[in-house]
């Protein structure tokens, strides 16, 4: 077992063919795919301005998560037990869990890389919205890597090979582990016991909300928003279930809106009580979101990161990720709710940044980002 000997690791064995979603097609996946449980979010700084190192990056990542996807090692592993693993390997006895990997590049990409005259016009840094208080470590930052999958291992596993296969190029700028947890297909509920996108669009409404059909290398790609949002889960944990509903503008049982019995049911912003009060509060979370009239996806997590030193209360939240063909959709409705949503008194948004995915990778001569290298 020591000095002397050479033992071939095993490859990865062949995964059930359900637990996978495909890797080439029109769009990235873990956009419109399906939610799943968990999430590894990755946002990374370049330091190289080599154009040709990064382009030989992506191509490297398109390999990679072609093979990650379906259930494989991200390379083969070799015979000499002197070399590090092809591997990390902590994945190696489970298979992909439905593993999706979304890749989107920041405005500073474009700076850093000189190229930003192939900067879409859409692209450009998020403003400063009411109530922020961003914090330095959660914004900023070049390329976002979405890893989603029903197993954390297997999302983590997926971003640690992606970013040790690059650490010549690039390096960690912050991360956040985000979860899940629902039953077939409900609506999961935030750790405010709410239930979190009831309100995502479906079919033609999701087509048109979310993919990009510039005339550009971005056509069939979309923009993701990011915002690390603290709960304050003590203060929210003392307030009355009254409060509560007031506040999101949805019965927390069923999350139907206000005044109706059913989650799906429409919203009417108007309806009133026997008083003449509206029955959705007017600086509710829904109707502030909802009276913008624009439709985003929305495909947050949760997350606890342990205890905030400075308070001794939970550093739990909302890793919110919405996508949207244009960024101006997410601008209006974050104004929207600007300082008057009543939801205020129990979040802070310290975390924010906004990135353009690339369409998808059509086939094996494909990669990601071409269109745009093509040009460079």
């Amino acid at each position: 077992m020591f000095a002397g000997s050479v033992i071939a690791l095993e490859p990865r064995a062949t995964p059930t063919i359900t637990n996978i979603y495909p890797f080439y097609g029109k769009h990235q996946q873990g956009i419109a795919t399906p939610a799943q449980h968990h999430t590894y979010f990755m946002v990374l700084d370049l330091h190289t301005d080599d154009i040709q190192k990064i382009k030989a990056m992506f191509q490297l990542w398109t390999a990679y998560s072609a093979n990650l996807t379906a259930g494989k090692n991200v390379r083969p592993y070799q015979q000499n037990a002197y070399l590090p693993p092809a591997d990390t390997g902590e994945s190696d006895s489970l298979n992909p869990y439905h593993l999706t990997l979304t890749f989107g590049v920041s405005p500073s990409f474009f700076e850093k890389l000189k190229i930003e005259h192939l900067k879409p016009a859409e692209l450009n840094p998020l403003p400063h919205f009411p109530r922020d208080q961003l914090r330095q470590p959660y914004i900023d930052g070049d390329i976002c890597i979405q890893a989603c999958a029903d197993d954390p291992q297997v999302a983590f596993h997926a971003v640690r090979n992606l970013v040790r296969a690059a650490r010549a190029n690039i390096s960690m700028r912050w991360s956040q582990s985000g979860f899940n947890s629902f039953e077939g297909n409900e609506t999961p509920r935030n750790l405010f016991g709410f239930k979190d996108g009831t309100g995502n669009p479906q079919g033609e409404a999701l087509e048109d909300a979310v993919w990009y059909q510039g005339d550009n290398w971005l056509k069939n790609g979309s923009f993701l928003t990011v915002r690390r949002i603290q709960m304050h889960l003590e203060t929210w944990d003392r307030t009355h279930l009254n409060g509560q509903e007031e506040t999101f503008g949805r019965h927390r049982d069923s999350g139907a809106p206000l005044g109706q019995q059913e989650e799906f049911q429409a919203v009417d912003l108007e309806q009133k009580n026997a008083n003449g009060e509206k029955i959705i509060p007017e600086i509710s979370h829904l109707h502030l979101a909802k009276k913008v009239g624009h439709n985003i996806l929305r495909r947050s997590f949760s997350y606890a990161s342990g205890i905030d030193p400075k308070t001794g209360q939970f550093d739990a939240g909302l890793l919110f990720i919405s996508f949207q063909k244009h960024p101006q959709q997410f601008i209006d409705i974050q104004n929207s709710l600007g300082n008057i949503d009543k939801m205020n008194e129990y979040i802070t948004h310290i975390g924010s940044g906004l990135f353009a995915c690339f369409a998808g990778v059509t086939d094996e001569n494909d990669y990601l980002g071409k269109a745009l290298f093509d040009q460079c």
